[in-house]
């Protein structure tokens, strides 16, 4: 049976910091819906009603150009390993790029200072309605660990390589709305 609940206790927290992989729905008006896979390594609970996560350089920027247009997140968790649960956090998202001062202090304060190479902005999902159900028909999986192709990528591409990519890849969705990716930042502090 689902339950909503108006924000994160310390059950919902702990659960999240367990998980091995999120997923981020998002979607503007008229648009398709963008659905990506991520490593809780890039994730944080921020409090009760915030959670972030880093994004880094994609074969596209859907979630920012969502978000950039009045769009909306959901982001879904779930036990693949343990007892069965669907965790989904539904709410008003919001991209801050590299250079804002909030980028900043989401960087400095939950993830060590250090922005892997290759990330383009951060994302804050203001939780409106966290929302749990059973869970029963996701199958398990065992955890074998993290994939380095992203960062050998990003590494091999470098700094100005990995600049190059977005601005031919992340500036506009697959529907045509722009992303935002270099409206608020020098590009050279990008990579």
């Amino acid at each position: 049976m689902a339950k909503q609940f108006p924000d994160i206790n310390d059950t919902h927290r702990d659960f999240m910091e367990r998980q091995k992989i999120f997923f981020v729905a998002s979607a503007a008006a008229g648009t398709h819906v963008n659905l990506s896979p991520r490593s809780t390594d890039s994730f944080r609970v921020i409090d009760r009603v915030r959670v972030a996560y880093l994004d880094r350089t994609g074969s596209g920027n859907e979630t920012a150009s969502h978000l950039n247009n009045g769009g909306r997140i959901t982001i879904m968790l779930c036990a693949f390993d343990s007892k069965p649960l669907i965790m989904r956090l539904f709410g008003e998202g919001i991209v801050h790029h590299r250079t804002s001062d909030i980028f900043r202090d989401i960087l400095s304060e939950h993830f060590g200072g250090t922005a892997p190479l290759g990330t383009r902005q951060i994302v804050t999902l203001d939780v409106e309605m966290l929302q749990t159900s059973c869970g029963f028909g996701v199958p398990l999986f065992d955890y074998e660990g993290e994939r380095p192709t992203l960062d050998r990528w990003a590494d091999a591409k470098g700094a100005d390589g990995l600049l190059a990519y977005q601005r031919e890849k992340n500036q506009i969705s697959l529907d045509g709305l722009p992303s935002g990716l270099f409206d608020h930042e020098d590009a050279s502090v990008r990579a």
